[in-house]
């Protein structure tokens, strides 16, 4: 079922997310757009962080028990750091997967004061042409959260993709 739901492409959604927003007055609103962004990324992260605590034993968690450590102790010594490198790295496909949506953005939101960056970036090109040097200035800032927050946590991400990739 999962496979099946992956197979529709989610612009083929587009009219049904918006008829379904609008029944509920959330049209041009933050808060249907930030409802949608969580209903779509936030089962990919849930999918792909399972892997990451998957592969972690339980024996650890009940070792650090038996030694005298209780629960939450056991979860934040033991699990939450062999699970931080999943976490990260989890964290920065959903971000990026949340910052380059367009469509819904660009259906949902009409103001200007409303709008993501992204759909700012195509109000550059007009039916009079394009604003080039504009364009790419305002691409290299678009571009710099995803950069500074990568440059933040890449330490973590090769710990992240390749967790669980060698037991041991």
């Amino acid at each position: 079922m999962v496979i099946g739901v992956q197979m529709v492409p989610l612009n083929a959604l587009v009219i049904p997310i918006y008829l379904l927003l609008d029944s509920v007055n959330q049209v041009d609103s933050l808060l249907g757009v930030i409802a949608y962004y969580l209903a779509v990324v936030l089962p990919f992260m849930v999918w792909t962080l399972r892997g990451f605590v998957h592969n972690i034993p339980p024996d650890l968690e009940e070792a650090a028990m038996v030694d005298g450590a209780s629960r939450v102790g056991a979860f934040m010594r033991i699990v939450f750091p062999l699970v931080a490198p999943g976490l990260v790295a989890t964290a920065i496909f959903g971000f990026i997967q949340a910052w380059n949506e367009y469509i819904i953005a660009y259906v949902l939101l009409s103001s200007s004061s409303k709008q993501t960056l992204t759909i700012w970036l195509a109000s550059f090109t007009t039916q009079h042409g394009t604003d080039w040097g504009g364009l790419m200035a305002g691409a290299t800032l678009t571009s710099l959260p995803v950069v500074v927050f990568f440059l933040l946590v890449q330490r973590r991400v090769t710990g992240g993709l390749t967790a669980g990739a060698v037991k041991g």
